[in-house]
């Protein structure tokens, strides 16, 4: 009998935990540095559901290794509603180049939401002399154009190896700590070219500091219509960033609904959704917690795909 009550009071003290939530302080993890795309949407949210729930929602970086240092930190943290890591499409990529990975990038956590993804864009400062992409493919075959990515084992700095095989040229990779020390290096004339998501660079290209030259989705962006895709200039290389939200594994159901339901409300406002469709470039898809972990074991499959089949390491 004393096992019976004692499920009964656990069956309906999560549900009644969860309508508390949060009753304290909300930590977002960052794995990234200010100036990309991940941090600016962790800070937007921690506003948005601060206003709504009435609760401090912080937002703190913890960056380094690709990503990897700040998504261990929320693998390790308690499973209890108050911790949530913003992860970058990086995070299909790093159990495929790194079998020592300190975290399952599944099994360690709950999914949340897939906000969005959008492609990559091919940029360069607005005083280099590429016009087109066209221009960059006729300096490359001589050699020296520096590619930026935002790390080394990132989702761009994978696409730049598949570039140079489906065209023939090297590019020489260049890796950041983060789309923010890409940016400003790219603007200030210290690389070549950038490869990163549309969302960390329109703000750039719109003010003029940038020029974008190709994307690497199936279509055009609608924040960059004019820019064509690599495809339509007939090489085969079609990448998409994509941004999500992850819990400790063990976070209580309840409690990811609950907040999975308090972000869909916030995307759903007009300054959001500009936010994310114009500031940042985005495809909105919003998934639902089992269509964001489907997303990440897909995307892991190809990558990883990728990784194998051309024998990529990252030191």
């Amino acid at each position: 009998m004393w096992l019976f009550r004692f499920l009964l009071v656990v069956l309906f003290a999560v549900p009644a935990f969860a309508q508390d939530w949060p009753s304290k302080p909300v930590k977002f993890v960052s794995p990234y540095p200010p100036g990309g795309s991940v941090d600016p949407l962790a800070r937007m949210f921690a506003a948005k559901l601060g206003d709504a729930l009435k609760q401090n929602f912080i937002v703190e970086n913890r960056t380094g290794a690709s990503g990897v240092i700040g998504t261990e930190y929320v693998a390790k943290s308690a499973p209890d509603g108050y911790t949530f890591v913003f992860i970058f499409d990086t995070h299909a990529v790093h159990q495929a180049l790194n079998p020592k990975l300190p975290f399952d990038p599944v099994k360690d956590f709950e999914p949340v939401m897939i906000v969005g993804s959008a492609p990559m864009a091919i940029t360069t400062g607005a005083q280099k002399p590429y016009r087109n992409f066209q221009d960059v493919l006729a300096a490359a075959k001589k050699g020296g154009v520096t590619l930026g990515n935002v790390g080394n084992g990132s989702l761009a700095h994978l696409t730049t190896i598949v570039l140079n095989q489906a065209t023939g040229v090297k590019f020489e990779p260049v890796a950041y700590k983060g789309g923010g020390p890409l940016s400003a290096d790219l603007i200030g004339g210290h690389v070549e070219l950038a490869l990163a998501s549309t969302a960390a660079q329109a703000q750039h290209v719109r003010s003029g500091k940038m020029r974008a030259l190709a994307l690497t989705g199936d279509k055009r962006s609608h924040t960059m219509p004019e820019v064509p895709t690599l495809k339509e200039l007939g090489i085969d290389v079609v990448a998409h960033a994509w941004w999500g939200i992850l819990a400790p594994a063990g976070t209580p159901k309840p409690i990811i609904d609950k907040f999975h339901a308090e972000l869909v409300k916030a995307i759903k406002l007009p300054d959001v959704n500009k936010m994310l469709t114009e500031t940042q470039g985005m495809d909105v898809v919003a998934l639902s917690p089992d269509e964001t972990r489907k997303w990440i074991v897909d995307n892991m499959t190809r990558w990883g795909k990728v990784v194998k089949d051309n024998d990529i390491k990252v030191e």
